[in-house]
């Protein structure tokens, strides 16, 4: 573990203080620091994922995002195992921001098969959604919105605010990464629903075709 009085940490954190009170010009300036003072290439790994978040075009996005994870490549050992699932979701959005689609999907794929690297907690399941909605995205080819009955019928449930519902479908849907496990939660999740025979007519009938979706897959 990295010390505390390690300085890129200091300067980094400082630019997340300043970032979360709207100094974002100063949050610049100051990882911008983290970076000249790194010693090596853990610091400056740290330092550029910081840096990549105050570019002034995607280009630059890109280019320190590509920064941040050749230095993390260099690392090479456990320090930086749990930091690939984000680091590759980074490289995607900024591919995906310069139309850059193929690219985009490969690291979404590369970051879905690190999540599990990630500690378990608010980060890993936003982390996880981050990465699921780029997939869908991204998806070869691109899905239309009929074809996928799971996501029609949470939007009819999100225009009734049915939330007892969508506390139950919505998490394994939001996080599914394609893997048979999230499938079949999704699968548990539609099972859940039509067993309890709570939802309007048209509703409790879609969950059929939804189901029969899952299964076949």
């Amino acid at each position: 573990m990295t010390a505390p009085e390690n300085t890129v940490i200091q300067l980094c954190a400082q630019g997340m203080q300043a970032e979360t009170e709207g100094r974002d010009v100063r949050a610049r300036e100051l990882f911008l620091q983290g970076w000249e003072a790194a010693e090596d290439d853990y610091d400056a790994c740290i330092a550029a994922h910081y840096l990549a978040r105050h570019q002034p075009t995607p280009q630059e996005t890109l280019r320190w995002n590509q920064e941040c994870l050749t230095r993390a490549d260099r690392v090479g050992d456990a320090r930086v195992r749990g930091f690939y699932a984000s680091l590759h979701a980074n490289m995607a959005r900024a591919h995906r921001d310069l139309g850059q689609i193929e690219q985009a999907r490969e690291h979404f794929e590369s970051a879905a098969e690190h999540i599990e690297d990630v500690p378990a907690g608010p980060h890993n399941q936003w982390l996880r959604y981050r990465i699921a909605a780029g997939l869908r995205a991204t998806a070869r080819p691109a899905p239309q919105q009929h074809d996928d009955p799971v996501g029609l019928l949470l939007t009819t449930l999100c225009a009734r605010t049915d939330l007892e519902a969508l506390s139950l479908l919505l998490p394994p849907y939001m996080g599914s990464l394609g893997t048979p496990e999230d499938e079949e939660r999704i699968t548990t999740a539609l099972r859940m629903l039509h067993a309890e025979r709570r939802l309007p007519d048209e509703e409790q009938t879609a969950l059929g075709p939804a189901i029969e979706v899952r299964s076949a897959a």
